[in-house]
């Protein structure tokens, strides 16, 4: 929490006046923290803030209740400035039990807020998560402001007129902790109420009865006077325009349903639910009127396979998943690239290997889906630096899938699927129509006579004509046996099959004329240290570069949204710095990518702690970084790693 500019009163409490504030609600995964955490965004992001959420859930539907693995969070950072992350350490914990409270008041900020809930602090929970004592009633917490308030018994007392069951009257706890937080930073309120009144607008009884604890947390803020101060922190200046709020998998959704609009195409989705991708088969679903079909498969091959069979039919063919069921997709994949169809592959990131933690985030698809198939099968690669960049990056793969004919994998992860900011909803008409240019007749003329050939090639893009079945005289034979260039026709020829490898890689490397230079944010254009990510290490990496530069350092940024190809002036940019750091959530596959490409020494930056990477502790390395590197007299040509030490 930053530190106080201005204080004034209002109804006989001192209000001080903030920047940004860091708020983490921590409870049982049955507690109904992400509720909590997305209604108070919700408040916030209407108020005007700029926000940055992170949901951290476990994986199993109903994890062992009090216990730390069964923790559930929602960390929301809201500022009245431009933000870039959810911050990696809450200046507020809302802990509503011993587990929630020893999961995470290790990352609370020495003399930061913690509000628990005393109803839970039984001797049974402590020694279930290992508290030989109360921490609220001992000395452990005094590096804190230690709130504690039985927030579930005021709960019960408060919707007692509603004659719920004990067990389901302490169901609202959460909402009354939401208005206890709600008057403490003076949100609005009007659309958590409206928001309760729709949610269980068939169930009377606890519609009220969550009403009743929202407004009575919020009445309790007003009348207690254990608070010294109550804050506000003000709206964030931002450009004209009709903002909403937005997740990832949302803006992902939007930007497939926006990019087949702009073809003219009807969208069809073949997917097979997986965390954490499946919001985007559940949004896609809503959307018939917008030409969407979706296909809920028997199981990942399936739901590829059913997208490549629509894209054969013309129309834009979508299949989601996560790295196990890209895994699975694979063979269909190749099969895409053999047939040369638009074909778009989203790839919502998570920490793996198999079904590793499927709720948390991570970087590591990288390498598979750039080569994890059989034989020579290039496909471009792009990935979204933001929950709102999801948008943008859908619809430019279905500008490349479209064009180049082609399948494009789209690479997100849990921390942008779940993460929410605010977004400005686009003008539709600003954004480029894109040609399907299908085929409508013959291609070439032989022996005098007009014939289609399917692999007849476009010359400056090198994509084969795109013929919807059934047009007549267009009949054509597609599959994945290897096809002679010009015919479509089977062909083992081994001068064939050379040659045919060799366009199709030569097809997707000549999307680079389509992809702009990578822009370097290097103010001085003095630094000799280049900070390179790509997808939602974005945020991170702006805000420790931030840091940095606030300690007078210089420092250079720049991010990749093409992975394949990579911009044309890439391997320049990284030669002109005497030091390249590329921050990962893997362990290290982009900077190996780079080695090999570009004969670069990049140094890897790598976490995989199923987190985002802390910007307090890439902030400190990377200074530590320009410190070592300024008090050498040449360049460092070492092959040194920037390990978990650095």
């Amino acid at each position: 929490m930053s530190s106080a500019t201005s204080d004034r009163e209002v109804n006989g409490n001192q209000v001080l006046t903030l920047d940004r504030v860091v708020i983490r609600f921590a409870g049982d995964s049955g507690d109904g923290m992400q509720l909590t955490g997305d209604r108070f965004t919700a408040e916030t992001a209407i108020f005007g803030n700029d926000i940055s959420t992170l949901p951290n859930f476990p994986a199993e539907i109903r994890a062992p209740a009090g216990t730390i693995p069964g923790v559930s969070s929602f960390q929301l950072h809201f500022a009245n400035y431009d933000i870039v992350t959810p911050g990696d350490r809450p200046d507020v914990l809302v802990a509503m039990n011993p587990a929630a409270l020893k999961a995470n008041v290790g990352d609370l900020v020495r003399g930061g807020v913690i509000i628990a809930d005393t109803a839970d602090f039984t001797k049974r929970n402590l020694a279930k998560v290992g508290y030989a004592s109360n921490p609220l009633e001992d000395d452990s917490l005094a590096d804190y402001q230690v709130h504690a308030f039985d927030l579930t018994g005021m709960t019960t007392e408060a919707v007692k007129e509603f004659g719920l069951t004990r067990k389901d009257a302490g169901r609202s706890k959460n909402m009354f902790a939401l208005g206890l937080l709600s008057w403490l930073y003076h949100r609005p309120t009007e659309g958590t109420v409206s928001f309760l009144e729709s949610k269980f607008a068939t169930k009377p009884d606890i519609r009220d009865a969550n009403i009743k604890a929202f407004q009575t947390g919020y009445a309790f803020g007003e009348t207690t006077e254990v608070f010294a101060y109550s804050y506000e922190v003000a709206p964030a200046p931002m450009p004209k325009g009709t903002y909403r709020q937005v997740s990832g998998n949302l803006a992902l959704a939007y930007g497939l349903i926006a990019g087949a609009h702009k073809a003219g195409l009807p969208l069809f989705l073949g997917a097979y639910p997986i965390t954490p991708a499946s919001d985007v088969l559940h949004e896609l679903s809503k959307h018939k009127r917008f030409g969407v079909t979706t296909f809920q498969a028997e199981d990942e091959i399936a739901g590829v396979g059913a997208a490549l069979g629509a894209s054969f039919a013309g129309h834009l063919g979508v299949t989601t998943s996560s790295g196990p069921g890209i895994a699975l997709k694979m063979e269909t994949i190749g099969l895409a690239v053999m047939t040369e169809l638009p074909l778009i592959v989203c790839d919502i990131q998570r920490a793996g290997p198999s079904t590793g933690m499927p709720t948390k985030t991570e970087q590591a698809d990288l390498l598979q889906v750039l080569f994890g198939r059989n034989g020579e099968a290039p496909v471009p690669v792009l990935a979204a630096q933001s929950p709102s960049d999801c948008f943008d990056i859908a619809v430019e793969a279905a500008r490349i899938a479209v064009k180049y004919r082609t399948p494009v994998i789209v690479l997100s992860d849990g921390y942008l699927a779940n993460g929410a900011e605010p977004w400005q909803v686009p003008d539709l008409s600003a954004i480029e129509p894109i040609d399907p240019d299908f085929a409508t007749g013959p291609n070439v003329t032989k022996d005098g006579q007009e014939i289609f050939h399917p692999y007849h090639r476009d010359p400056q893009t090198l994509a084969r004509p795109w013929a919807i079945p059934g047009t007549a005289g267009l009949e054509h034979r597609i599959g994945g046996i290897e096809k002679s260039k010009e015919t479509g026709n089977i062909s083992y020829d081994p001068a064939n099959h050379d040659e045919m490898v060799r366009i199709r890689q030569a097809k997707i490397d000549g999307i680079v004329q389509d992809i702009p230079d990578i822009e370097v944010d290097d103010p001085s254009g003095d630094a000799d240290v280049l900070v390179l990510g790509w997808g939602s290490t974005f945020g991170p990496i702006t805000a420790a570069v931030r840091r940095v530069r606030a300690t007078g350092r210089q420092i250079a940024q720049a991010h990749l949204r093409h992975l394949n190809p990579f911009p044309a002036n890439l391997g320049q940019v990284l030669k002109s710095y005497r030091r390249v750091i590329v921050p990962e959530m893997n362990l290290g596959q982009l900077a190996l990518l780079l080695r090999g490409t570009y004969l670069v020494d990049v140094h890897s930056y790598s976490r995989v702690r199923g987190l985002p990477i802390s910007l307090s502790e890439l902030a400190i390395d990377l200074q530590t970084e320009i410190d070592e590197l300024a008090q050498s007299q040449s360049p460092d040509r070492s092959n040194t790693s920037v390990g978990a030490n650095a």
